[in-house]
């Protein structure tokens, strides 16, 4: 729907140009847009962070707002639009003007959203343009000290009645994904207890309330640093540079499993190839700073590597993928949230 809407205005927009083209002077008709494209940005800059402030998605923007506001030459400000898992400031970017000065700052949640919510109010393949990823963050399992589970292969031995349970950051979250993702490759069922947000359910792992936690790793970092948690094994494809020394999923299970969460950068789709390309060198050349790539670290971010996937066209394999592989699984377990 709201493609059909967007093509009809820009398909308006366009009559009306040519309109006023004819009635204008032949020195003051012109390629206006191209001019425009080229003078990005020339206003401020604005990046929609769909959580709240002080998390991990609200830190980074402002990371690298700051950044691109001292290569672009002009101001980054971050707007918070909370809410429905991120889907209402989605939405809000949705339907901005496709000009390169409204993007968002969306996470893993925005491939999972259309699997489990039956009215988004958007289309996220028809309706965005991914621009750059920043980094990734993978989920950990994690056990408080002292609780007796030694590793994972210790979780993944529990096979009798109750099942062990495990703490996520909520219902349809990254994290809740990866606990189904276990079960389906190892075959071990864990009771899922959903939580609003990784904080909460830190709170009970730490407190011995809940047995295990999959959680971002850099909401669990300190905790894990302190000696508080015991980290189990992360979910991204390689080590996390952030513990080295804790495996991964796939070598503990032999097979392949990933689920590294993306953090980067999105415009509305029509926004013009150039400003784009624009926004994803000033992405690029920010995240190759030495300066960011160890703040991003301090997170619990693997900052993006050079190569294709840093590329425009590389996150957006990324993304469309995901979109792809979780409304899958999502259909698989019969998950909607709305």
């Amino acid at each position: 729907m709201l493609s059909f809407l967007k093509r009809c205005a820009l398909g308006g927009a366009a009559l009306a140009a040519a309109s006023l083209a004819l009635a204008a002077p032949a020195d003051v008709a012109g390629p206006a847009a191209p001019a425009q494209d080229q003078d990005y940005p020339s206003r401020p800059i604005t990046i929609i962070v769909t959580f709240p402030p002080g998390g991990g998605t609200d830190l980074l923007a402002r990371k690298l707002g700051m950044r691109l506001q001292e290569s672009l030459g002009q101001a980054v400000i971050v707007d918070n639009r909370p809410g429905a898992s991120g889907n209402i400031g989605s939405r809000a970017v949705a339907y901005a003007r496709a000009d390169g000065y409204t993007l968002l700052m969306a996470n893993s949640s925005f491939a999972i959203n259309p699997g489990v919510y039956r009215n988004l109010g958007f289309d996220p393949k028809a309706d965005f343009a991914p621009v750059a990823n920043v980094g990734f963050v993978p989920s950990v399992l994690v056990t408080a000290e002292g609780f007796g589970i030694a590793s994972l292969q210790d979780v993944l031995a529990v096979r009798s009645e109750p099942s062990l349970a495990y703490a996520s950051c909520g219902n349809g979250t990254p994290q809740h994904l990866a606990g189904e993702m276990l079960y389906e490759t190892s075959g071990t069922y864990l009771l899922h207890i959903p939580y609003r947000g990784c904080g909460p359910a830190l709170n009970d792992v730490v407190a011995g309330q809940v047995p295990v936690g999959i959680v971002t790793l850099s909401s669990a970092s300190a905790l894990i640093a302190s000696g508080r948690l015991r980290a189990l094994a992360v979910t991204s494809p390689q080590r996390s540079p952030v513990l080295a020394d804790v495996p991964t999923v796939a070598e503990i299970i032999g097979q392949p499993f990933e689920l590294d969460q993306w953090h980067g950068l999105l415009a509305p789709s029509h926004t013009p190839a150039q400003v784009v390309r624009r926004l994803n060198e000033a992405v690029r050349e920010a995240v190759a700073q030495p300066a960011l790539q160890r703040e991003l670290m301090d997170l619990g971010y693997t900052p993006q590597s050079p190569g294709k996937q840093a590329l425009a066209q590389g996150f957006r394999d990324i993304v469309w993928n995901d979109i792809d592989r979780f409304g899958l699984l999502a259909r698989k377990i019969g998950l909607q949230v709305d």
